[in-house]
Protein backbone atom coordinates (compact mmCIF):
# COMPACT_ATOMS: atom_id res chain seq x y z
CA UNK A 1 0.00 0.00 0.00
CA UNK A 2 1.58 3.79 -0.72
CA UNK A 3 1.96 6.53 0.91
CA UNK A 4 -1.05 7.64 -1.26
CA UNK A 5 -3.49 5.33 -0.13
CA UNK A 6 -3.37 5.51 3.50
CA UNK A 7 -3.64 9.54 3.38
CA UNK A 8 -6.68 10.80 4.28
CA UNK A 9 -7.78 13.20 1.59
CA UNK A 10 -8.41 16.58 2.58
CA UNK A 11 -11.56 18.31 2.37
CA UNK A 12 -12.20 21.04 0.03
CA UNK A 13 -15.00 23.87 1.43
CA UNK A 14 -17.63 24.51 -0.79
CA UNK A 15 -17.61 27.66 -3.12
CA UNK A 16 -19.15 30.80 -1.62
CA UNK A 17 -21.57 32.56 -3.35
CA UNK A 18 -22.16 36.19 -3.96
CA UNK A 19 -24.39 37.87 -1.85
CA UNK A 20 -27.36 38.37 -2.94
CA UNK A 21 -27.85 42.04 -4.38
CA UNK A 22 -30.11 43.85 -2.40
CA UNK A 23 -33.36 46.24 -3.30
CA UNK A 24 -32.54 49.99 -3.59
CA UNK A 25 -35.41 49.70 -1.06
CA UNK A 26 -33.31 47.68 1.20
CA UNK A 27 -30.00 49.83 0.40
CA UNK A 28 -31.82 53.02 1.37
CA UNK A 29 -30.76 54.16 4.83
CA UNK A 30 -33.62 55.11 7.09
CA UNK A 31 -34.64 58.58 7.87
CA UNK A 32 -34.55 59.70 10.97
CA UNK A 33 -38.32 60.36 11.95
CA UNK A 34 -39.02 63.80 13.04
CA UNK A 35 -41.15 63.80 16.22
CA UNK A 36 -44.02 66.36 16.30
CA UNK A 37 -43.19 69.64 17.49
CA UNK A 38 -39.14 69.10 17.38
CA UNK A 39 -38.31 72.34 15.48
CA UNK A 40 -40.25 74.02 18.26
CA UNK A 41 -38.72 72.67 21.28
CA UNK A 42 -35.45 74.12 21.05
CA UNK A 43 -37.16 77.91 20.31
CA UNK A 44 -39.38 77.47 23.11
CA UNK A 45 -36.37 76.40 25.94
CA UNK A 46 -34.68 79.84 24.04
CA UNK A 47 -37.90 82.00 24.45
CA UNK A 48 -36.89 83.24 27.69
CA UNK A 49 -33.80 83.80 27.09
CA UNK A 50 -34.37 85.50 23.47
CA UNK A 51 -37.03 87.73 25.66
CA UNK A 52 -34.80 88.94 28.17
CA UNK A 53 -32.19 90.02 25.63
CA UNK A 54 -34.64 91.61 23.64
CA UNK A 55 -35.67 93.50 26.52
CA UNK A 56 -32.02 93.65 28.34
CA UNK A 57 -30.20 95.19 24.92
CA UNK A 58 -32.98 95.64 21.94
CA UNK A 59 -34.61 98.68 23.06
CA UNK A 60 -31.56 100.58 24.42
CA UNK A 61 -29.26 99.53 20.67
CA UNK A 62 -32.60 101.00 18.72
CA UNK A 63 -32.34 103.83 20.79
CA UNK A 64 -28.46 104.61 20.49
CA UNK A 65 -29.09 104.19 16.82
CA UNK A 66 -31.59 106.73 16.22
CA UNK A 67 -29.97 109.02 18.68
CA UNK A 68 -26.61 108.68 16.46
CA UNK A 69 -28.59 110.08 13.36
CA UNK A 70 -30.40 112.79 15.45
CA UNK A 71 -29.46 116.47 17.41
CA UNK A 72 -30.01 115.65 20.91
CA UNK A 73 -28.72 117.79 23.14
CA UNK A 74 -29.91 119.36 26.69
CA UNK A 75 -32.85 121.05 24.91
CA UNK A 76 -33.87 118.12 23.35
CA UNK A 77 -33.99 116.12 26.35
CA UNK A 78 -35.70 118.63 28.57
CA UNK A 79 -38.68 119.35 25.75
CA UNK A 80 -37.64 122.67 24.88
CA UNK A 81 -37.06 121.58 21.26
CA UNK A 82 -37.76 118.32 19.15
CA UNK A 83 -35.34 116.00 18.08
CA UNK A 84 -34.22 116.72 14.37
CA UNK A 85 -32.66 114.47 12.12
CA UNK A 86 -28.97 115.33 11.35
CA UNK A 87 -27.78 112.21 8.44
CA UNK A 88 -24.21 111.37 8.76
CA UNK A 89 -23.25 114.59 10.60
CA UNK A 90 -22.79 113.14 14.30
CA UNK A 91 -20.69 110.47 12.69
CA UNK A 92 -19.19 112.87 9.84
CA UNK A 93 -17.59 115.58 12.97
CA UNK A 94 -16.51 112.49 15.33
CA UNK A 95 -14.15 110.81 12.48
CA UNK A 96 -13.33 114.02 11.67
CA UNK A 97 -11.56 114.87 14.98
CA UNK A 98 -8.75 113.92 15.83
CA UNK A 99 -8.85 113.87 19.30
CA UNK A 100 -11.23 110.98 18.34
CA UNK A 101 -8.60 109.20 16.56
CA UNK A 102 -5.99 109.56 19.62
CA UNK A 103 -8.67 107.99 21.74
CA UNK A 104 -8.84 104.84 19.42
CA UNK A 105 -5.18 104.59 19.31
CA UNK A 106 -5.09 104.71 23.09
CA UNK A 107 -7.50 102.34 23.38
CA UNK A 108 -6.06 99.63 21.01
CA UNK A 109 -2.69 100.00 22.86
CA UNK A 110 -4.65 99.34 26.09
CA UNK A 111 -6.31 96.78 25.26
CA UNK A 112 -3.30 95.14 23.10
CA UNK A 113 -1.09 94.95 26.15
CA UNK A 114 -3.94 94.20 28.71
CA UNK A 115 -4.94 91.14 26.15
CA UNK A 116 -1.36 90.01 26.16
CA UNK A 117 -0.55 90.35 29.49
CA UNK A 118 -3.69 88.59 30.83
CA UNK A 119 -2.88 85.50 28.25
CA UNK A 120 0.79 85.25 29.04
CA UNK A 121 0.67 85.43 33.24
CA UNK A 122 -2.87 83.14 32.93
CA UNK A 123 -1.47 80.07 30.90
CA UNK A 124 1.91 80.42 33.09
CA UNK A 125 0.59 80.16 36.16
CA UNK A 126 -2.37 77.57 34.63
CA UNK A 127 0.90 75.23 34.06
CA UNK A 128 2.62 75.77 37.39
CA UNK A 129 -0.50 75.03 38.38
CA UNK A 130 0.18 71.53 36.82
CA UNK A 131 3.06 70.59 38.75
CA UNK A 132 1.94 70.48 42.34
CA UNK A 133 0.76 68.97 44.93
CA UNK A 134 -3.43 68.90 45.07
CA UNK A 135 -3.69 70.78 48.43
CA UNK A 136 -1.47 73.60 46.88
CA UNK A 137 -3.25 73.74 43.96
CA UNK A 138 -6.69 74.37 45.88
CA UNK A 139 -5.23 76.82 47.81
CA UNK A 140 -4.28 78.82 44.68
CA UNK A 141 -7.82 78.19 43.10
CA UNK A 142 -9.54 79.39 46.23
CA UNK A 143 -7.60 82.70 46.20
CA UNK A 144 -8.10 83.60 42.14
CA UNK A 145 -11.51 82.61 42.62
CA UNK A 146 -11.67 85.36 45.52
CA UNK A 147 -9.76 87.74 43.96
CA UNK A 148 -12.10 87.30 40.91
CA UNK A 149 -15.59 87.75 43.38
CA UNK A 150 -14.22 91.19 44.31
CA UNK A 151 -16.42 94.12 42.82
CA UNK A 152 -14.67 96.45 40.69
CA UNK A 153 -14.70 99.14 42.70
CA UNK A 154 -13.20 97.68 45.79
CA UNK A 155 -9.98 96.21 43.60
CA UNK A 156 -9.78 99.53 42.21
CA UNK A 157 -9.71 101.19 45.71
CA UNK A 158 -7.39 99.00 46.78
CA UNK A 159 -5.29 99.66 43.60
CA UNK A 160 -5.17 103.35 44.90
CA UNK A 161 -3.89 103.06 48.63
CA UNK A 162 -1.63 100.69 46.86
CA UNK A 163 -0.25 103.59 44.20
CA UNK A 164 -0.57 106.34 45.87
CA UNK A 165 1.74 109.21 45.89
CA UNK A 166 2.20 109.49 50.08
CA UNK A 167 0.89 106.31 51.55
CA UNK A 168 1.03 104.00 48.72
CA UNK A 169 2.82 100.92 49.51
CA UNK A 170 4.37 100.47 45.83
CA UNK A 171 6.73 103.27 46.58
CA UNK A 172 7.78 102.58 49.94
CA UNK A 173 8.70 98.86 48.61
CA UNK A 174 10.86 100.01 45.54
CA UNK A 175 12.19 102.69 47.76
CA UNK A 176 13.66 99.63 49.78
CA UNK A 177 15.50 98.79 46.69
CA UNK A 178 19.55 100.32 46.01
CA UNK A 179 19.78 103.35 44.98
CA UNK A 180 15.67 103.46 44.36
CA UNK A 181 13.93 106.51 45.53
CA UNK A 182 10.37 106.06 44.76
CA UNK A 183 8.60 108.21 48.13
CA UNK A 184 6.35 110.62 46.79
CA UNK A 185 6.23 109.47 43.10
CA UNK A 186 2.77 110.37 41.51
CA UNK A 187 2.07 107.19 39.22
CA UNK A 188 -1.01 109.72 37.28
CA UNK A 189 0.97 112.61 36.83
CA UNK A 190 1.14 111.76 33.26
CA UNK A 191 -0.68 109.33 31.03
CA UNK A 192 1.23 106.00 30.06
CA UNK A 193 1.95 105.48 34.08
CA UNK A 194 -1.33 106.08 34.91
CA UNK A 195 -2.42 103.56 32.01
CA UNK A 196 -0.15 101.13 33.37
CA UNK A 197 -1.75 100.99 36.72
CA UNK A 198 -4.88 101.06 35.04
CA UNK A 199 -4.17 97.94 33.07
CA UNK A 200 -2.39 96.08 35.94
CA UNK A 201 -5.78 96.52 37.72
CA UNK A 202 -7.77 95.15 34.36
CA UNK A 203 -4.97 92.28 34.45
CA UNK A 204 -5.05 91.42 37.87
CA UNK A 205 -8.93 90.76 37.90
CA UNK A 206 -8.96 89.05 34.54
CA UNK A 207 -6.04 86.68 35.07
CA UNK A 208 -8.31 84.03 37.03
CA UNK A 209 -10.98 83.55 35.16
CA UNK A 210 -7.95 82.81 32.65
CA UNK A 211 -6.20 80.73 34.57
CA UNK A 212 -9.28 78.45 35.87
CA UNK A 213 -10.40 77.88 31.97
CA UNK A 214 -7.07 77.26 30.97
CA UNK A 215 -6.31 74.66 34.06
CA UNK A 216 -9.70 72.88 32.81
CA UNK A 217 -8.55 72.70 29.07
CA UNK A 218 -5.14 71.56 30.20
CA UNK A 219 -6.63 68.09 31.87
CA UNK A 220 -7.45 67.03 29.00
CA UNK A 221 -4.51 66.88 26.66
CA UNK A 222 -3.65 63.62 26.59
CA UNK A 223 -0.34 62.97 29.04
CA UNK A 224 0.40 59.78 25.89
CA UNK A 225 0.75 62.38 23.35
CA UNK A 226 2.94 64.35 25.67
CA UNK A 227 5.33 61.12 26.82
CA UNK A 228 5.67 60.22 22.70
CA UNK A 229 6.65 63.94 22.28
CA UNK A 230 9.59 63.70 25.00
CA UNK A 231 10.33 60.05 23.83
CA UNK A 232 11.11 61.73 20.24
CA UNK A 233 13.48 64.26 21.72
CA UNK A 234 11.00 66.99 22.18
CA UNK A 235 11.85 69.59 25.28
CA UNK A 236 9.37 71.57 27.61
CA UNK A 237 8.94 73.80 24.96
CA UNK A 238 8.66 71.51 22.15
CA UNK A 239 6.01 69.54 23.99
CA UNK A 240 3.70 72.63 24.68
CA UNK A 241 4.37 74.01 21.26
CA UNK A 242 3.70 70.81 19.28
CA UNK A 243 1.44 69.53 22.00
CA UNK A 244 -0.22 71.12 24.33
CA UNK A 245 -0.60 74.94 22.38
CA UNK A 246 -2.90 72.76 19.57
CA UNK A 247 -5.35 71.33 21.84
CA UNK A 248 -5.55 74.37 24.09
CA UNK A 249 -6.22 76.51 20.09
CA UNK A 250 -9.83 76.44 20.38
CA UNK A 251 -10.20 77.96 24.33
CA UNK A 252 -6.98 80.42 23.91
CA UNK A 253 -8.98 81.98 21.20
CA UNK A 254 -12.32 82.07 22.91
CA UNK A 255 -10.24 83.69 26.24
CA UNK A 256 -8.49 86.25 23.90
CA UNK A 257 -11.44 87.51 22.01
CA UNK A 258 -13.58 87.73 25.02
CA UNK A 259 -10.21 89.64 26.69
CA UNK A 260 -10.53 91.74 23.57
CA UNK A 261 -14.43 92.79 24.57
CA UNK A 262 -14.20 92.86 27.78
CA UNK A 263 -10.63 95.26 28.01
CA UNK A 264 -12.32 97.25 24.94
CA UNK A 265 -15.52 97.99 27.49
CA UNK A 266 -12.80 98.87 30.59
CA UNK A 267 -14.63 102.09 32.10
CA UNK A 268 -15.24 101.61 36.18
CA UNK A 269 -11.39 101.45 36.58
CA UNK A 270 -11.06 104.57 34.66
CA UNK A 271 -13.65 106.48 36.08
CA UNK A 272 -12.77 105.72 39.88
CA UNK A 273 -8.94 105.80 39.50
CA UNK A 274 -9.26 109.25 38.42
CA UNK A 275 -12.19 110.18 40.75
CA UNK A 276 -14.75 110.48 38.13
CA UNK A 277 -12.89 113.16 35.96
CA UNK A 278 -10.65 111.59 34.10
CA UNK A 279 -8.19 113.63 32.07
CA UNK A 280 -7.37 113.90 28.32
CA UNK A 281 -4.15 111.20 28.38
CA UNK A 282 -6.47 108.99 30.45
CA UNK A 283 -9.75 109.07 28.10
CA UNK A 284 -10.74 105.51 26.80
CA UNK A 285 -13.51 105.18 23.80
CA UNK A 286 -16.00 104.14 26.98
CA UNK A 287 -15.09 107.07 29.20
CA UNK A 288 -14.95 109.69 25.74
CA UNK A 289 -18.40 108.72 24.91
CA UNK A 290 -19.30 108.82 28.36
CA UNK A 291 -17.72 112.47 28.78
CA UNK A 292 -19.65 113.85 25.54
CA UNK A 293 -22.68 112.40 26.31
CA UNK A 294 -22.92 113.23 30.12
CA UNK A 295 -20.62 116.04 30.38
CA UNK A 296 -20.62 118.17 27.24
CA UNK A 297 -24.24 117.09 27.11
CA UNK A 298 -24.08 116.39 23.25
CA UNK A 299 -26.03 113.00 23.41
CA UNK A 300 -26.26 112.31 19.82
CA UNK A 301 -21.94 112.41 19.85
CA UNK A 302 -22.01 110.50 22.61
CA UNK A 303 -23.94 108.15 20.99
CA UNK A 304 -22.60 108.06 17.93
CA UNK A 305 -18.89 107.03 19.85
CA UNK A 306 -20.71 104.32 21.23
CA UNK A 307 -22.21 102.65 18.02
CA UNK A 308 -18.37 103.26 16.50
CA UNK A 309 -16.94 101.10 19.77
CA UNK A 310 -19.31 98.57 18.97
CA UNK A 311 -18.89 98.09 15.60
CA UNK A 312 -15.06 97.31 16.50
CA UNK A 313 -16.19 95.23 18.99
CA UNK A 314 -18.17 93.44 16.19
CA UNK A 315 -15.24 93.47 13.98
CA UNK A 316 -13.46 91.06 16.80
CA UNK A 317 -16.39 88.98 17.47
CA UNK A 318 -16.31 88.54 12.88
CA UNK A 319 -12.56 87.46 13.51
CA UNK A 320 -13.29 84.78 16.37
CA UNK A 321 -16.33 83.36 14.12
CA UNK A 322 -13.83 82.84 11.49
CA UNK A 323 -10.90 81.37 13.57
CA UNK A 324 -13.80 79.00 15.42
CA UNK A 325 -15.04 78.36 11.47
CA UNK A 326 -11.43 76.81 10.74
CA UNK A 327 -10.68 75.40 13.75
CA UNK A 328 -13.73 73.16 12.97
CA UNK A 329 -13.22 72.35 9.74
CA UNK A 330 -9.80 71.05 10.21
CA UNK A 331 -11.11 68.92 13.08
Amino acid sequence: MSAADTTTPAKVPPPRQAPPTPSPAVTEAPRARRTPGGTAVPWALLAPCLLILALVLGYPLVRLITLSFQKFGQSQLWGFQPAESVGFANFTDVLGDGEFWAVVVRTVVFTAGAVVFTMVIGMLIALLLQQVSGWVKTLINIALVASWGMPIIVATTVFKWLFDSDYGIFNALLSKLPGVDMIGHNWFAGGPQGLAVIMLLVVWGAVPFVVITLSAGLTQVPKELQEAARLDGAGAWGVFRYVTLPILKPIIVMLTTLSVIWDMGVFPQVFVMRNGHPEAEFQLLTTYSYDKAFVVNDYAQGSAIALLTVLLLLGVVAVYMRQMLKIGDVE
